[in-house]
């Protein structure tokens, strides 16, 4: 498989962090004389074995493709340094970021939206600050870190209480 599509598959993986569930029986998948020709040559490696994939991951292939050819050279750059990471994580490393985006996908758009401004927030800190959140959190107990989750997510005077999902 040459470098590109090495590259492609880290996004498509990377970027959703889980591979579709196969389809169930019958779902035809995308042929490849189907795919426009900037995605056949991102492809060429997966040429072979095309038809012998899922139709889900044919169609996870064919938009990551899409994806790329429409990403500017800075995305692309980002997304390779992205790919490097992921390819130094221990297997045990990657499949605790799977679980932990499969529990922020869960997530009402309120939740991902209030952890986001938490990550803004955390991100804005001195670089000191955000070493001494964390070194402070990794000594936590998961009890600890339970009632600290827990009372920040205490509604404040003023606050109406956070929406619960499924509520």
């Amino acid at each position: 498989m040459n470098k590109l599509a090495w590259i492609l598959v880290a996004w498509i993986l990377f970027g959703s962090a889980a591979v579709a569930a196969e389809e169930p029986g019958g779902e035809t998948g995308i042929a490849w004389e189907s795919l426009d020709e900037p995605a056949q040559e991102l492809l060429a490696g997966q040429k072979e074995q095309w038809s012998s994939l899922p139709p889900s991951r044919q169609r996870a292939m064919a938009e990551g493709a899409g994806r790329w050819l429409a990403m500017s050279d800075e995305e692309r750059t980002h997304a390779r340094g992205r790919w490097q990471k992921w390819r130094e994580l221990t297997p045990t490393e990657r499949e605790r970021l799977r679980e932990r985006w499969r529990r922020f996908r869960e997530l009402t758009p309120e939740q991902k939206e209030t952890l986001r401004a938490a990550y803004r927030r955390f991100q804005s800190l001195p670089p000191e600050r955000r070493d001494e959140l964390r070194e402070r959190w990794q000594r936590m107990t998961p009890e600890e870190r339970r009632r600290a989750i827990e009372r920040r997510q205490a509604p404040r005077p003023g606050q109406p209480p956070p929406r619960r999902p499924g509520v």
